[in-house]
């Protein structure tokens, strides 16, 4: 039996739909990563399931029940990381860990907590003395103190430098590896990438894409370019002049110019020519395998314009 299983489920406020016939599973011991825009219906997915609002329509079952009804056993059985908390400034991280961790019938150790998510040396420390990325960490170790069989992860890893991060990556997979499922929302694609065993990406809550991550960078073809255009070309003039010369249609984010071409060695021998009878260097130059962002952006590019409904931080009726 799936640990999550979900049939055309539908979420609506008013006239306006934040999840529309949703269908999707996630296996047992699986991590599965949702990715959307911001009022895609990722947050209002995961409330959904976590039993924190009811459905208008469609079926939820998570570890087997109905969570909107499945009380203190299934709360027992489940971890949740949201994406901001509010964790009682005055208190010390272990002072803070055994409150919490008393709701659960089995509970970590608080010095065993402390070392899987990096407070070792914080935990007689109290919480309102902590950097954003500590108290994140805490977060963090809530939603797992009780040995749940599944963690919902809402964009975990926010605030979370580069160490803090690879860190966090090592703990899921050791737990999923342990048999922990875990539904994961994300806005860092090498995150879900790296992650996930499947990955559901949504767009005005509809689900528009899911696979693995290498089934999804299938979906793109090609081979993605990557530079940095020269300094001062105005960006209409970047996606111009790369789109002539390339003949594919190029994201310029500021000076980062990024395209996915069909005939790579043509289009990379093109493209130098270009750059030394300009007399440019063309810094950053990759050339390499569609990425699972170049997926996502090509994805949710295309569903722009659909309307959303709210999320944890945004009023719902």
């Amino acid at each position: 039996m799936p640990a999550i299983e979900v049939r055309q489920l539908c979420k609506r406020y008013g006239t306006n739909t934040a999840v529309d016939d949703l269908t999707f599973h996630v296996g047992d011991g699986e991590v599965y990563a949702l990715l959307g825009e911001n009022g895609a219906g990722k947050t209002t997915t995961v409330e959904l399931l976590e039993g924190f609002r009811p459905a208008t329509a469609g079926e939820v079952r998570v570890l087997g029940v109905d969570p909107a009804t499945g009380g203190r056993d299934f709360r027992d059985r489940i971890g949740i990381v949201l994406q901001s908390s509010g964790v009682e400034s005055e208190f010390t991280v272990r002072e803070v860990i055994e409150l919490y961790g008393s709701s659960y019938r089995r509970r970590r150790p608080v010095d065993e907590l402390v070392e899987l998510v990096g407070l070792e040396d914080k935990v007689d420390d109290r919480v309102g003395s902590l950097s954003g990325g500590q108290r994140r960490r805490i977060d963090l170790a809530l939603g797992i103190v009780g040995y749940p069989d599944l963690l919902f992860l809402d964009e975990p890893t926010t605030g979370f430098d580069p160490s803090a991060r690879r860190r966090f990556w090592e703990l899921i997979e050791a737990l999923s590896g342990q048999g922990t499922t875990v539904l994961l929302t994300t806005h860092y694609l090498d995150e879900a990438e790296h992650l996930a065993d499947r990955v559901g990406v949504l767009a005005a809550g509809r689900l528009i894409a899911e696979g693995t991550p290498d089934d999804l960078k299938a979906l793109a073809g090609g081979t993605a370019i990557s530079f940095m255009a020269p300094e001062q070309m105005p960006t209409a003039a970047a996606v111009a002049t790369f789109a002539e010369l390339l003949g594919a249609e190029p994201r310029v984010s500021g000076r980062l110019v990024e395209v996915t071409v069909e005939r790579p060695t043509a289009a990379v021998h093109r493209l130098a020519g270009w750059a030394l009878d300009a007399g440019v260097e063309l810094e950053s130059l990759t050339v390499g395998r569609a990425s699972l962002e170049d997926v996502y952006l090509g994805l949710t590019g295309s569903a722009h314009g659909v309307a959303a409904g709210p999320t944890r931080n945004e009023e719902a009726p």
